[in-house]
């Protein structure tokens, strides 16, 4: 198995790097262009629509997996592609055609609600776990697609979720996990050499849709087949918190929470000086912190598990100010 999983993060890996020099021309001749507005973080013209390089990167990675082992996801696997690809297909059609917000919300709890189903059965999981599943995997696509807005954050949310899902595998005895949490930590950071510093490509929705499903279906896979949520949650924690708190101010101050906007914290950051890579290792490193926290929290007994659950808010609430205080921090150097 240690084999066919080299193969199958070599495959994704390569596959994600050289797929847009023949993609891009043809995203080009299509029209799928992302022109900047005055709620865009980026000010050039790019082409969007990349994500579909790391939907054939992913998919190929975990066809070798599944065809090269012996079953140890339990039928898990394919469910979890499943899930991937319908979630990228409906990115891609939002990216090329447009689809309305009622039918994209819809489309999005059926794909949750189908996906987890399947895992419910496989798993012989309680019946009320369809409900919350179809609810979390909805919620995460549109969590991931709303934090894709600046260079690398997603090419880099991806490496950095699966890398961690990938070492909860090995440590909760989920083996299964390991090797396809690798090939999306490897598809996303192929990605990461054409956005990071560059910005002249995006994933597009296809490409968020194919992050927030891929990772939400891992997660909930996980979880059913009996691993502690806290190696879950912690990897996601800073994604959650920050589109929670920006929904919430933006339902408190009347707004359309689901239009476009530069108000996330990530976006913020931008604004008060750090370049799109900074932002986006920011996020990145306050996710690592996370999540390492989490797992030190799930094998900690007693007062530990509540000192590494503080050290985790801890985080949260210092990545959710760091505007105020890096811009402050900015004004005052600069004074």
């Amino acid at each position: 198995m240690a084999g066919t999983a080299i193969v199958a993060i070599a495959v994704a890996f390569v596959a994600g790097v050289l797929l847009p020099f023949a993609l891009i021309p043809l995203l080009q001749r299509l029209g799928v262009i992302d022109v900047p507005n005055d709620r865009s973080s980026h000010t050039i013209t790019a082409v969007r629509g990349l994500g579909l390089t790391i939907t054939v990167a992913i998919m190929a990675g975990f066809a070798i997996i599944w065809a090269t082992a012996d079953n140890a996801s339990g039928g898990l696997l394919p469910v979890v592609a499943g899930v991937a690809l319908a979630a990228a297909v409906l990115g891609w059609v939002e990216d090329y055609r447009g689809v309305s917000v009622g039918w994209r919300f819809s489309l999005q709890l059926i794909i949750g609600a189908v996906g987890t189903t399947a895992m419910v059965i496989l798993t012989g999981s309680s019946w009320w776990w369809i409900l919350v599943g179809a609810l979390a995997l909805g919620a995460y696509i549109n969590v991931a697609n709303f934090m894709d807005g600046i260079n690398g954050i997603s090419g880099l949310h991806g490496l950095v979720v699966g890398l961690f899902f990938a070492g909860a595998g090995a440590i909760d005895d989920q083996a299964w996990l390991i090797a396809p949490s690798l090939v999306v930590a490897a598809a996303f950071a192929s990605f990461l050499p054409w956005n990071l510093g560059r910005g002249h490509v995006f994933l597009g929705d296809v490409g968020s849709y194919l992050l927030g499903g891929t990772l939400a279906a891992l997660g909930a896979a996980a979880f059913l087949n009996g691993m502690e949520a806290g190696y879950l949650l912690g990897p996601v924690a800073i994604y959650l918190a920050d589109t929670g708190y920006t929904l919430l101010v933006r339902i408190r101050g009347g707004e359309r929470w689901y239009a476009a906007h530069r108000q996330h914290v990530y976006q913020r950051l931008t604004d008060v000086g750090l370049s799109h890579p900074a932002s986006a290792l920011m996020v990145a490193g306050a996710t690592a912190l996370c999540a390492g926290g989490a797992m030190m929290a799930v094998q900690s007994v007693g007062w530990g598990q509540y000192l590494w659950g503080i050290f985790i808010l801890a985080i949260v609430l210092a990545y959710l100010s760091s505007p105020v205080w890096i811009g402050r921090l900015r004004r005052s150097v600069a004074a």
